[in-house]
């Protein structure tokens, strides 16, 4: 084992190691119901796709091209959200997502508002189109 991987492996609580590593919510959602991308100054980007039924949220999954802590922060976001209601995904915080990881880098909070900050945009994205379903038609890609 390298030097750098056996110190990630001390460095990092159970939860930051799975959340890191975990690739079964990165997708791309052709036609989700709400989207957000956002791209932080670091230069990393973070999209979030969400599927509704019933006013509650049944998937979450995202693609990004950021390191290691915004792909962490943006599973951590999709595991605090899915299941939750529409209204209640608005509370989700990056303090949370940070408590959840226990082991992300005060310096590396903006990997955690990235995150955050696209699923807030898929969920505005979702509204929008609840109330006014013609502008789905005209998406921006």
């Amino acid at each position: 084992m390298n030097k750098k991987y056996s110190e990630l492996l001390q460095n990092h609580s159970l939860h930051y190691l799975e959340m890191a590593f975990r690739t079964d919510k990165c997708a791309l959602l052709e036609s989700p119901d709400g989207y957000g991308k956002r791209k932080g100054t670091c230069g990393d980007t973070v999209e979030m796709f969400i599927l509704v039924r019933n006013e509650r949220i049944q998937s979450v999954t995202f693609i990004s091209n950021g390191c290691l802590n915004t792909h962490a922060c943006a599973n951590t976001v999709v595991l605090l959200t899915e299941g939750k209601s529409v209204n209640d995904a608005w509370s989700i915080t990056t303090e949370q997502v940070k408590n959840y990881l226990e082991t992300l880098p005060e310096e590396d909070m903006h990997c955690a508002e990235l995150a955050a900050g696209a699923l807030y945009l898929a969920l505005v994205n979702y509204r929008e189109h609840k109330y006014f379903p013609w502008k789905k038609l005209y998406r921006r890609k």
